[in-house]
């Protein structure tokens, strides 16, 4: 991405995500080697961190924590208990953006990969704790800023996924939306969702 929202985190997912190149050189400096030993886990331990930092105390400290490795794929680095699934910091986007899901959201997030049409009715909750997005608010799959397509900066949030497009004919939609208080962002295509600043 420069940091689009896709190329953000939206890859988590063990397998379902597999074919988003999102690894990069340092994701891969970081890949868990069996022969590295205690740096590899120490490695292991700082995505950890990075990844837990995405969503409360609580919420972290049991959701599953995945990692691009090369190619795309996604490595487990832990097995969760809570439903949640987070995503670690990606390095070659300004700012921090770990990422975490529930499982509605992941539904919602894989969807979005593969150009599909998210179920109805089916409400996913995302944190973004640690920092921000910047992407395209009107184009989904706006790779960086371009004359029109409305590119937006936002700090800590938590985002609402997959609800009745009535549920966001609440919020503003505008193009250029005052990133401070709650708005929806992409309205108007399958993919709106609403962004709630929580700082």
């Amino acid at each position: 991405m420069t940091k689009s929202f896709f190329a953000l985190g939206l890859s988590i997912g063990v397998l379902i995500f597999a074919d988003m190149p999102v690894a990069t050189a340092a994701d891969k400096a970081m890949q868990h080697d069996k022969s590295a030993g205690p740096a590899s886990a120490t490695n292991d331990k700082a995505l950890i961190t990075s990844a837990m930092s995405a969503a409360p105390a609580k919420v972290g400290t049991g959701a599953t924590i995945v990692a691009a490795e090369a190619e795309g794929k996604m490595r487990t680095l832990r097995e969760g208990t809570n439903g949640f699934t987070c995503m670690p910091d990606n390095p070659t986007t300004p700012g921090p953006d770990p990422m975490c899901l529930d499982k509605p959201a992941l539904e919602w997030a894989t969807a979005l990969m593969q150009h599909k049409q998210p179920s109805s009715g089916k409400i996913g909750f995302m944190y973004m704790l640690a920092g921000g997005t910047d992407a395209s608010n009107t184009d989904p799959y706006a790779a960086k800023p371009e004359a029109g397509n409305n590119w937006v900066e936002t700090g800590a949030h938590v985002m609402i996924v997959g609800a009745d497009p009535s549920f966001y004919d609440l919020y503003p939609k505008d193009a250029k939306p005052d990133t401070s208080a709650p708005y929806v962002m992409w309205p108007g295509t399958p993919y709106q969702h609403l962004m709630v600043p929580v700082k």
